[in-house]
């Protein structure tokens, strides 16, 4: 969803996105004396979809436990930087929290592993890569909380206007309908931008390619890098560097060929994400946009769209091997200095039970059983695809390393910006890339 993911997550509801945790009074390795409160600290960003539930369902738990939740909120990064402070000083300020799927590498040895809790009927009720995402070293320490992909997000009225109909097909020799492939991507962009009110200028683009200086831009390269037949992402066993190989090189030349070639999105690539691609769309001046799936909810609100009523979602365009994307899920976590972990976990399992509550406030959740409820229900057109994108044959997580981060801002991030902006040709941008990649990994 951001931001990462969700990113990242956007301007208005979806700042909300691109995003908690247990209960009973037996003893862990750590005490949970009667001398101690009545109550949970719990860590979510602030007017997070995990702000709102925690806030809603504070009551109904301690109700049931007679624990209060305590709700610390802060700003996304806050919440990875007090977990960081909280392992190093295992001073127990907190009991759980709700994470980024990006910052399980650095912050796992300061978690409680949830093994016991992650049964296989939790197992069977999510979608495929959401345990992993949540594990490091073979070890579960993330009950998942919603889950999301980017989506093709398009104009319904654009695409069901007869004059556009037999306009494209004159032109391309088929019918006009939501893009399943790259090619298809590239001629409905193309198709779609123009000049609508004969002043000289383009005022409607086809899509948009995001090139932002952040890690949406990485994300979004790299779903498209998963449907070239990249897999896994970036660095693969043993450390071997795998980001300047075919599939990623003819991803990122992908996207150069929208900006560069067809000129089918805005110009200003390089300062475009999800906020600024929303809130193009919302204004009626793109006809597409591969969003995060629930970046559709507001796209219908009137209060929000100027293209309320007029939009559709459908799932990810494929590549040569079939759909793809890369998912931005958020976990609940427990850090292992706790010292209520048995209340912790059973805050867990009732968040869990309460993951409708994530629908309904963000337009998407974690569990299948869920999305399936859902997805027949008006508001919700968007699940569908959704479910679809997310069990995509070639839809993945982002190595789980350390590195990771460093290697998104110090290498990826900018090899993008190199190939959008000109200055270096794709292959060039990751061979660049692979070099600076290789120095931050350590030795093998």
């Amino acid at each position: 969803m951001k931001k990462k993911g969700i990113l990242t997550i956007v301007s208005l509801f979806l700042v909300l996105s691109v995003f908690l945790s247990g209960c009973s009074e037996e003893k862990t390795g750590i005490s949970e004396s009667k001398g101690d409160s009545k109550s949970i600290t719990v860590l979510v960003e602030g007017g997070s979809p995990a702000f709102k539930v925690a806030k809603e369902t504070a009551a109904e738990f301690k109700q049931e436990t007679g624990y209060e939740v305590k709700i610390e909120s802060v700003p996304y990064t806050g919440v990875y930087d007090k977990l960081k402070a909280e392992v190093a000083s295992q001073a127990g300020a907190f009991d759980v929290a709700t994470i980024d799927i990006l910052w399980f590498p650095a912050l796992a040895g300061g978690l409680l592993p949830l093994e016991g809790l992650v049964t296989d009927n939790v197992k069977n009720d999510l979608f495929p890569g959401l345990i992993e995402g949540g594990s490091y070293n073979n070890k579960v320490y993330g009950m998942p909380v919603w889950t999301n992909a980017k989506n093709l997000i398009y104009r319904k009225d654009l695409f069901e206007d007869a004059k556009n109909k037999a306009d494209f097909k004159a032109k391309y020799g088929y019918d006009l309908h939501p893009p399943t492939t790259w090619d298809e991507y590239r001629d409905t962009a193309k198709f779609f931008t123009r000049d609508t009110d004969n002043d000289g200028k383009i005022d409607l683009y086809g899509t948009t390619v995001f090139g932002a200086n952040n890690g949406d831009a990485v994300a979004s390269w790299l779903d498209h890098a998963a449907q070239a037949g990249a897999k896994p992402l970036v660095v693969g066993e043993k450390g071997k560097i795998l980001v300047n190989t075919k599939p990623y090189v003819d991803s990122l030349q992908f996207l150069v060929d929208l900006l560069k070639k067809d000129k089918s999105v805005p110009p200003g690539a390089l300062e475009m994400a999800s906020a600024e691609t929303s809130e193009l769309f919302w204004n009626g001046k793109s006809a597409m946009m591969l969003a995060w799936g629930h970046f559709y909810v507001p796209s219908n609100d009137p209060k929000q769209s100027k293209v309320a009523g007029k939009v559709g979602s459908a799932p990810m365009i494929g590549g040569a091997a079939g759909i793809g994307a890369v998912p931005g899920p958020w976990y609940q976590v427990i850090p292992s200095s706790s010292k209520k972990q048995e209340i912790a976990k059973r805050y867990l399992n009732f968040i869990y039970g309460k993951n409708e509550l994530f629908m309904k406030t963000l337009g998407v959740a974690a569990r299948k059983s869920v999305f399936e409820h859902y997805n027949s229900k008006k508001g919700f057109e968007h699940l569908k695809p959704l479910m679809t994108t997310l069990s995509g044959p070639q839809t993945q997580n982002r190595p789980s390393i350390k590195e990771w981060q460093q290697i998104e801002s110090e290498a990826l991030i900018p090899a993008v910006q190199y190939a959008l902006s000109g200055e270096k040709t794709p292959q060039e941008a990751l061979d660049w890339a692979a070099s600076v990649i290789k120095d931050l990994l350590p030795p093998q």
